[in-house]
């Protein structure tokens, strides 16, 4: 799927992509301010969530609650030096818990990401809208 849209529509944007049944770990790729936390949060929102959502770069893992037993687990491993820092956080068991996990900065953990997942991709185009592709 591949969507150019401004980021008055990122809501719209959010509501296409739980449509196309997207995996659970979902990558997030893209240069830093292009979108990719704002996006997570409309997704979470979606996804119903209540709280207040917000960038983990400091705590590298936000968990919110979506159901009783349901949880959204929004990733930035960008500040990572390592994926033994991430095992040691405990990344393995939010990945294979069956819940979302939002991971910004994928590719600082490219041998952690499990086989099932999909990526997106957002690029800033030169007139400030965005293009999206979703594999």
């Amino acid at each position: 799927m591949e969507i150019i849209f401004s980021l008055a529509e990122i809501d719209a944007v959010a509501e296409k992509i739980l449509a196309e049944n997207p995996k659970k770990i979902l990558l997030f790729n893209g240069s830093m301010g292009v979108g990719k936390t704002t996006l997570i949060k409309s997704l979470a929102q979606k996804l119903g969530v209540t709280d207040a959502t917000s960038s983990p770069t400091f705590s590298l893992v936000n968990e919110y609650q979506i159901s009783t037993n349901q949880y959204i687990y929004h990733f930035d491993v960008y500040r990572l030096k390592n994926e033994m820092e991430a095992l040691d956080m405990g990344i393995d068991e939010y990945l294979y818990s069956g819940n979302w996990c939002f991971i910004e900065w994928p590719e600082n953990i490219p041998n952690l990401i499990p086989e099932e997942h999909s990526t997106i991709t957002i690029e800033l185009l030169p007139d400030g809208k965005r293009r999206l592709v979703l594999v």
